[in-house]
């Protein structure tokens, strides 16, 4: 059955240094765009599923050239809303070994912050579709951008979608008098699948289970992961699924990524891939994201949607910029075991 999934946040013009450069090591940066909803539309596109992208977008020429980008992986643009201002900009700059990456954000003011409730049409947005997908990231821009994304979710499930959410906390972007907690305690009300990491359910849903440690210690414990998924569901009984993605950072280079799904009867946890070479491991978790929402549409069976998405996010961190540009083919070889790198002639 053909599923259309729509995505909602902001899509930024994304500035790095070349290579593993430091900021202005040399007068160049590269020009690119990404933003968490619109990574996973890509995805998404890239995995031939209906997508479309909402946003709110300037009208010039930088706001054409990213509308362009996108209508190129195949992803419906035709409900992003074009108004007068800026576009956000993030600038990174990629950490290496025991360096980390670093990301500045320069966003305030963007088109999408000055969005308010009213402004989208969310009835025709959601005509033909049955799944949105949305992160805690646009809530975080503005207080606006909070009350749009709230007037979101509410719209889609009185039309009946599937609604998933990335809670994703940026601690840098909580800047507008309101805490992670007081806004995404309220929109998860509205949520079908949560995915999430140990500190998005301690800081954006003051969720914390009773064996769970301070995400600091970085020890991966199993049990813990289990306890809080059940924690979620237990606090918000609309929730059907848990996914729990599970990162560790050796290094700038070199992390080791699993992933773990609840869905309040059984527990399943994926394949562990050693990532030893990360070429950019921005847009990780969204290429999770799309993962496991094209697995849980395309397989029906709750453990193998796991492993395309832990698969997907793998390959990702290979991939220079925001989106995941690998085909479904490409995902299925790595997660039925080929994962050799060898050259296909």
């Amino acid at each position: 059955m053909s599923q259309k999934v729509v995505t909602f946040g902001e899509i930024m013009l994304r500035l790095k240094s070349p290579g593993y450069e430091r900021f202005f090591q040399s007068p160049v940066l590269e020009a690119t765009f990404g933003g968490g909803e619109a990574n996973v539309s890509v995805s998404l596109a890239n995995y031939g599923m209906e997508t479309a992208f909402v946003t709110v977008l300037p009208n010039n020429d930088i706001g054409d050239a990213c509308i362009r980008e996108l209508r190129g992986f195949g992803v419906d643009t035709s409900k992003i809303v074009r108004r007068e201002g800026r576009m956000g900009i993030y600038y990174l700059e990629t950490g290496a070994v025991q360096r980390p990456s670093k990301v500045i954000y320069d966003r305030a003011g963007s088109a999408i912050c000055n969005a308010k409730p009213g402004d989208i049409d969310w009835a025709s947005v959601f005509e033909g579709a049955s799944w949105f997908h949305i992160t805690g990231i646009t809530p975080a821009i503005s207080a606006g951008a909070a009350e749009l994304s709230l007037e979101a979710v509410q719209a889609a499930k009185k039309l009946g979608l599937h609604v998933s959410c990335d809670l994703n906390y940026r601690k840098n972007l909580w800047k507008y008098g309101k805490t992670a907690d007081q806004v995404m305690t309220e929109q998860v009300r509205y949520v079908d699948t949560v995915i999430a990491n140990e500190e998005d359910f301690q800081k954006a849903l003051l969720l914390k289970a009773d064996s769970v440690g301070q995400v600091e210690e970085g020890q991966l414990n199993v049990e813990q992961y289990k306890a809080i998924a059940r924690l979620a569901m237990e606090t918000y009984p609309n929730i059907q699924r848990v996914a729990i993605t599970l990162r560790e950072s050796k290094s700038a280079n070199h992390n080791d990524w699993s992933a773990c799904l609840y869905n309040g009867k059984d527990f399943f946890l994926s394949r562990k891939y050693a990532i030893t070479d990360i070429v950019d491991r921005v847009g990780g978790g969204d290429s999770f994201g799309a993962g496991l929402i094209y697995g849980l549409n395309h397989y029906g069976n709750d453990q193998t949607a796991l492993e395309f998405a832990v698969a997907a996010s793998c390959l990702k961190h290979t991939i220079p910029g925001d989106y995941n540009r690998c085909k479904a083919s490409e995902v299925e070889a790595l997660m039925n075991g080929s994962g050799s790198g060898r050259v296909q002639r």
